[in-house]
Formats: structure tokens, sequence, C-alpha cells
């Protein structure tokens, strides 16, 4: 059986068509087929079906040329064909070009599986002499199908009741075949219409003319997918919490929020309303073993899940009375801390895990369930068990210090993965620790869909510098740098986070495989996801590896600037203005009461007036080296490291003989040093490098990497978008439909508060971020703010209060509740302001983090339990109140 594939598109000269077929049980070995043409318009080609025939294929067009494919289809969501069940003499496919749908969102799994699950029926008829019609329809909800009604007797003649049923064979893809024999004409007339499932009776008929489609006269199966149908329904907003999973608690939990935790918790924002729960990082950064694992955008691995949440409850109960009681005891304990202490439960639930390791494991891993997750998972499973094994062994996470092992050998695979090896049982209880968290995450995933919840996860822009992907696949990343980000709002200096930046060039080179691998997993898991720093995409904010703080940092990649660019500007460029300008009035202003002790001990005269820092303080990790061995005084070391950023320019760190402008040179002496036209003719160098320059370039870097990431999975893509953004990321944000962030104090235009009311249909509003003040903290810290917020957004007289009453946050909530974004997701703080007894009665405890401290430590748990939230009636009627009043049920 042969299958005809049609389609209308125009190319230009030495561009050809190229059809593309996969299996939909086998979705990674896709055929293609180059497709012929007379007219550089009209395209077909032929796909000899093998004798043993799929149920069903899908398919996506793209544009070939000399130098590879230039653009192709959208294909989060391919075309599908189901084969007819009987072989015909051929089957006619006219086909239709889809670029990326303004509704993508529609598509996903967060709408799909969660909001509006349809159960999707595969269509398997003989396929004698029918025209099947194919649309798209995303608008359909939950208890909605479509029928198809025209003017023909076997269309119903225009009665819905009676128009042909359509099967949805493919998320947002429905189909009818109409038996061409029941036609009085080639040509028909008709129209796609919703029905109901339920009460009411009134069907929704799609928008605009009726439409007419001419049969072509062949024999066989005639497949024609037409334009997408559009009905008057409004675009759905729903509301939902922002929880970290450690921060869950429940009665039963171990010092920590788990798993078992995480569906309590769906239980209970399910309860008043929402559909949706945010979370956290939830993956492993196991590198020390004490406090400092606790930071949730440190991974070890972008696939293994962290110990911590392994929920015991689940699990087989040890059959030593003694340790059950000791274990029992211990939970008792942990559980009633305000806070998390991470060594003492991390301890507890280790040993407990090794010891239910000993006593099941073995059974366990016997399990054909267990064998389909290790062949599933074994291509990063294996190499991480190894990783803990060699951490734990060597009591470090210095791979240098591995006899043996400095990299991940993939000869050692063979011998990891025979239950009979010895070297199998060296690392067999990572497995089964993996194996049970993977068990419990995906049973809350799929508790989560039966609720009609959307799990909502976090992607970090960056991985651990001596985790096990760098260990795995070192290739993928620069470690001779480190990433961060720029001076803004949370931290003056800038962020060093330490991570490694990407080696965009390899990653490209085989198509990010990494990264597909990583969103692929991911969607085990969750329906969408936050992109951590999406800006990191278009460009990150490199730090050198001598450097501590962000000052001295560079976007890369970037077109930084020759000498003979920055004379275009009128400036002229000295290499002086790259080492640290200091004099003796510098040192005075930096320094203050330590300029003696840092001109005797810190600094050498020059002949010229200037100093210059000697070797053992001329870089920051050197001088951070000093103040940790107390050779230097803090005081002392802040001083150093100030005079250090006293530059005006940053030699490219790839590309020697190019140039930055450090970031905020403005504040600097160097600067104050310039004439006054030196410094005009700086100040329009660094604003057209920083705001102009590199708006293309990026634009093009991020088109590389997004696209291929975003269309990997059905999760709905959110992203955090804040900070220092170039104009470029507005434009590629809305080309790949990512929803933007939006918080009503970081505004994105130049204004001191943003108005809700503006806020973009895609987007994500919140009051706060886990990285930011929750609403009452924020509210006391600066008054004078609160006060022009109450008097310019809240349209009050009278003095703002102080603390925040529960009416004055029920209002802010409300108004956020009120705005136009998709989605309204508040932090588990903000929503308990509203309510002045059950919110903690500190607002200074209700912290996550502190961006501008790189050694915080990541303990907040809620003060109160789920079961005692979920027996607060009146508050969880206020919230679905509230959430039906702003029209996001």
């Amino acid at each position: 059986m042969d299958i005809i594939f049609y389609i209308e598109y125009y190319t230009a000269t030495g561009e050809q068509l190229a059809l593309h077929i996969a299996e939909t049980h086998r979705p990674d070995s896709p055929l293609h087929i180059l497709m012929t043409t007379d007219d550089n318009a009209h395209w077909q080609g032929v796909w000899h079906v093998p004798a043993q025939a799929p149920g069903a294929i899908d398919y996506y067009f793209s544009v070939e040329s000399a130098h590879g494919t230039q653009r192709r289809e959208w294909t989060t969501v391919c075309h599908r064909l189901d084969l007819p069940t009987r072989p015909q003499p051929a089957v006619h496919v006219y086909g239709r070009w889809i670029d990326v749908p303004h509704d993508t969102y529609r598509y996903s799994s967060a709408f799909t599986e969660c909001l509006h699950p349809h159960a999707l029926q595969p269509l398997h008829s003989p396929g004698d002499r029918c025209a099947r019609l194919v649309c798209r329809a995303p608008q359909l909800r939950s208890g909605q199908r479509l029928v198809l009604t025209g003017a023909e007797r076997a269309l119903g003649e225009w009665h819905p009741e009676q128009g042909l049923p359509m099967a949805e064979h493919n998320y947002c893809e429905w189909v009818a075949e109409i038996p061409i024999d029941l036609l009085t004409q080639t040509t028909i007339e008709f129209k796609f219409v919703i029905i109901h499932d339920g009460a009411d009776p009134s069907p929704i008929w799609e928008e605009g003319m009726n439409r007419t489609l001419t049969l072509a006269d062949e024999p066989g199966l005639q497949v024609y997918e037409l334009d997408q149908s559009f009905y008057p329904l409004c675009d759905e907003r729903v509301a939902g919490t922002l929880v970290p999973v450690f921060s869950l608690r429940t009665e039963g939990s171990f010092g920590v929020g788990d798993f078992g935790d995480l569906m309590a918790m769906t239980d209970l924002i399910a309860s008043t309303g929402q559909r949706v729960l945010q979370v956290l990082p939830i993956n492993d950064t196991t590198v020390t073993h004490t406090w400092t694992d606790s930071y949730p955008y440190s991974c070890i691995s972008v696939f293994a899940l962290h110990p911590q949440y392994a929920d015991l409850r689940q699990l087989p109960t040890l059959n030593d009375s003694g340790r059950r009681q000791h274990y029992a005891q211990l939970q008792r304990e942990l559980n009633a801390l305000p806070q998390i202490d991470y060594e003492r439960m991390m301890q507890a639930k280790e040993a407990y895990l090794h010891e239910l390791y000993q006593q099941e494991g073995r059974k366990a891993m016997a399990t054909d369930d267990f064998a389909r997750f290790f062949s599933d998972n074994g291509q990063w499973l294996v190499p991480y068990a190894q990783y803990c094994y060699l951490r734990d062994t060597y009591r470090t996470t210095d791979f240098a210090q591995w006899q043996g092992h400095a990299t991940w050998n993939e000869a050692d695979r063979p011998a990891l993965s025979n239950s009979r090896s010895p070297k199998y049982h060296q690392v067999a209880y990572y497995y089964y620790v993996q194996y049970i968290l993977h068990c419990q995450m995906t049973a809350a995933h799929d508790h989560a869909r039966q609720r009609g919840v959307v799990l909502k996860g976090d992607i970090p822009i960056g991985v651990h510098r001596q985790g096990c992907d760098v260990w795995m696949e070192p290739r993928y990343f620069c470690l001779d740098g480190q990433a961060g980000a720029p001076p803004d709002d949370f931290a003056a200096d800038g962020q060093n986070w330490g991570f490694p930046t990407y080696n965009w060039d390899a990653m490209l080179a085989d198509g990010c495989q990494w990264w597909n691998r990583r969103f692929t997993h991911m969607a085990l898991y969750f329906d969408a996801y936050r992109i951590d720093h999406i800006l990191g995409f278009f460009r990150i904010w490199e730090i050198p590896i001598q450097a501590v703080r962000g000052l001295l940092g560079q976007f890369a990649p970037a077109l930084a600037l020759s000498p003979d660019d920055m004379a275009v500007y009128g400036l002229h460029f000295d290499r002086a203005m790259t080492r640290p300008y200091i004099t003796d009035s510098v040192v005075g202003a930096v320094a203050g009461p330590e300029a003696a002790y840092l001109r005797q001990h810190c600094l050498s005269a020059q002949a010229d007036g200037t100093y210059t820092l000697r070797p053992e303080v001329d870089s920051e990790r050197k001088v951070q080296a000093l103040v940790d061995a107390h050779r230097l005084s803090e005081a002392q070391g802040r001083a150093i490291c100030d005079l250090l950023t006293e530059v005006l320019f940053l030699e490219d760190h790839r590309h020697a003989g190019l140039y930055h402008p450090r970031i905020s040179a403005q504040r600097t002496h160097a600067y104050r040093h310039l004439s006054e036209d030196g410094q005009r003719a700086f100040d329009r160098l660094y604003e057209d490098f920083y705001y102009h320059r590199n708006n293309g370039y990026w634009y093009g870097e991020a088109m590389k990497k997004l696209p291929p990431l975003i269309e990997a999975t059905r999760m709905l893509a959110c992203a955090e978008d804040l900070g220092m953004v170039p104009a470029c990321v507005a434009p590629v944000m809305e080309q790949l439909r990512v929803l933007s962030l939006e918080i009503q104090t970081m505004p994105k235009t130049a204004c001191r508060f943003a108005d809700l009311q503006h806020n973009p249909y895609r987007s994500v509003c919140t009051i706060s971020s886990h990285d930011m003040a929750p609403l009452r903290q924020w509210w006391d810290e600066d008054k004078g703010r609160a006060q022009d917020y109450y008097s310019s957004m809240l349209h009050h007289d009278d003095p703002a209060p102080h603390p925040m009453p529960g009416w004055l946050a029920e209002d802010i909530v409300e108004r956020h509740l009120m705005s136009p974004s998709m989605l309204c997701i508040l932090s588990l703080q903000d929503w308990l302001s509203i309510d002045e007894q059950l919110r903690l009665p500190n607002a200074m405890g209700e912290r996550i983090n502190i961006p501008a401290d790189p050694h915080h430590y990541w303990r907040y748990r809620m003060h109160i339990s789920i079961e005692q939230i979920a027996t607060h009636r009146g508050y969880r009627q206020r919230i679905a109140d509230m959430i039906e009043q702003a029209g996001r049920r």
C-alpha cells in the first residue's frame, strides 16, 4: 500500500520539502522522504508502507537545502495518521504546514492531562472509499466533544445532534470519516460544532463562514487536514501555590517535606479550587553531606532525585522493633522543629534507607518493575551511582582524588549493570534509592493529574561544578568560568553561583542531546516548568575563576569591543583601563580606617603616584583565602576586593584584544578620573554595549538553543525573565510562546510599580518569588515604599498600616487574582498572609532565600501542618471564593 502525501508550500530556488515519518511507538527512528514538485509550490511524496505496517504514524514537513534543514514545522504535536485496517489501492493525504500556534499552551500536558483531560481514540477504520477530515480544536474542555455537521443528509443537515461524531485521535486533533458514496455532491459544506456531554444542551458553533471542501476523485481513503477551528470561548485563567517540597509539613513527615506530603498538598490546594502547584528543583544536591547541600539550585545530577524526599511511610517497615522505635522518636523530634535541621534529617533518612536496603533491596530489585526502571534510566543512573559511591568512598567530590576515576569511563558500565558483578553490589544501594524516589514522585504526579492539578517544576540554569553531570560529560562545560548574575536589586555586588558555564558549541554540535534528555526526563514528573534565568540562554554572566563576587563578570557570548570600536564613540583606549586604578585618595575612600594597613602590607607604590596590588592579594579568590585563614580581617578583605574592581574594561575571556566595559563602572573612582569628555564617551559606549549592540546577536543565540528544547516535550513552558533583560528577550518568548513572569514590584517598564491589568495573558503573575521577601516582610522593609504602593496602587489616602493586617493582604491577593495572566501562582506565605490566625506571627521567618548571601541555609518550613490548614474550612472557603470571583475556576 502506498501513502501519497500532498502539500502546498512555496519555496525558494534550491530548497526542497522533506517528509519525516515516525511510527508512534518508535518516535526516535524517523524516516526521511524527499518530496518532488513541478513549480516549487505543490509538493508530493510517496511512502511505501512495509508489510508489517504500524497502527499509526506521526509525521512533519521540513524545508531542506544543500546547507541542511532551513526550517521545519512545529513538532511538539506532529501530524498523526491512523492507518486503515485493510489495504487500500492508495491513501491520499492532503496536508498543511503548521507553524507554532498562538495557543501552544492548549497542546501542553498541563491542559490535555490536567485541566481538560480527554481520552485519545485512535481511528482504526477500514478506510474503503472514505474522506477523513482532520481538524485541530484545542479549545475543547473536559466534557466536550466535537461533531461535524453540514448541508448533506449524511452530515446531519445542519443539526449538530445528528452530525458525525468525531474522535480525538491526537492531542487537540479531531477526525471524522465520511463515506463518500453517501454524499450527493463532490463539494461539501460543513462546520465543526462543540457538543456537551453533560446537561448543557446548547452547541457551540465554530466562528467564521461555512467551510467548503471539494473531494478528489480517487479510490481508497482520502485524508484532508484542515485549518484549526475557533470558538467564542474565553481564555482560561487559573490560580496556584508556590512552595518548595522541602518546606511542606504533615504530621507524619520526617523533619522535611517529602513526596507523600506533595500529594497531601495537592489535595489541599485542589479543595480551594487551585489548579497549579509549583515547586523548586527536586534533584540531588549531595556534595558534602552538610547543610550547604540544602541549596536546591546546585544539583549534582539533572536526572537523579534528592534522597531527602523519600516518604518513609510508603516503604516497608523495618523488622527490628527497636530500630522502628528509634526512628519513630527521631521523626517526632525532627518534625517538631520550626525549621529544617538538614544534617540531622539527612543522617537519619540515609541511615533508615541503608537499613531498609539491607532488608528489602534484593527483593525489590528482582522485580520486573525495577528492571523496567533500570532499562529506561540506565544511561544516567549507572554513572550517577558510581559517582555517589566514589564520593562517599573518597569523602570528596574532587574528581582528581578519585584514583583512576577522574572522569566517567563508559567501559565500566557492563560490570556496574550486571547484578552478578561485585561492582554492581557496590553501587546497588544508589539504584534502589533512586527507584524508590522515582516510584513515589511518579505516584505524586499521577495523583496530581487525577485531581486536575498541574505540577510545575523548576529547571535550574546551572549544575554543580563537581557534580555527576560534569564528571560524566565534561565536554559540555567550561570549567574556567563561573556562572552568575550582574548587580541588581537582589545583590549590589552581583551574584556568583559557582556553576560552570556551558560549552554551547559542543552542545549544539550534537543537537543539544543533554538538554533534550533533561527536559524529557523532567516530563516524567511535571506538566509545566519554570526555566530558571532564561536570560542564560541568550548570554550568561561569566565570572573569572579567580573572582568571588559578580562585579568582574562579562556577558558570554557577546560582541566585545576592539580599541578601534571604542574610538568610534570618542574614547581613546589605554591598557591601563583594564588595571585597577589605585591612588592615595582612592585607598582612603575605599578602605577608610584600614587604608594605612593596606598601603603597608598589600600595595606597592609606583613612580607615577599610583599603587598596584601585591601578587598575594591580586585576585578576590586569594583575598578570600586570607580572610578565611584570619590573616586579613573582613573589612580589609572587602576593601582589597573593592580596589580590584576599580577598572573600566575587562578583556574578553575567549578573545584577546577585545574588551567589555565593566558593569556599573560609573560608580568607580576610575570613571571619575576620566575627563568630562571621556565620561560622556564612556557613557555612550556603555549604553550601546549593554542595551543595543548585542541584541541581534543574542536573539540568534537564543533561537539556536531554545526552540528544540521547548518542543522536546509537551510541558507548559514558563520563564523567569527578571534582572538585566535585553530587548531581544521579549520577541523570542513571544515567538516561542513562553509564559513570562510578572511581578508588580519589579516592573519591566520605567515605573515604580506595574499595572496588573497590563499583564499579558501568556504570563505568570505573582507577588513574590522564593528569592524575594514575602509580602508581609516586603511591606515592613521600607515603609516609604509601602506608603507609595498603598497610595498609588491601592488608592488609600490614610497612612499605610504596619504590620500588614489580613484585610490588606487579602486586597492585594485579590487584585493579583484579577489580573489577565493565565497563571496566578502565589507563595504559600502570601496565601496565608490573609488570615491573621493562621499565618506565622513573625513575618521575618517566612523568607526562603537571600540571593545576596551565597552561603544561605535553605531551611524554611511551614509552621503549621497541611492537616491543620485543611481543618480551617473558613480559610479554604475564602480562597475558593476569591478564585471563583476572579474567574479562575
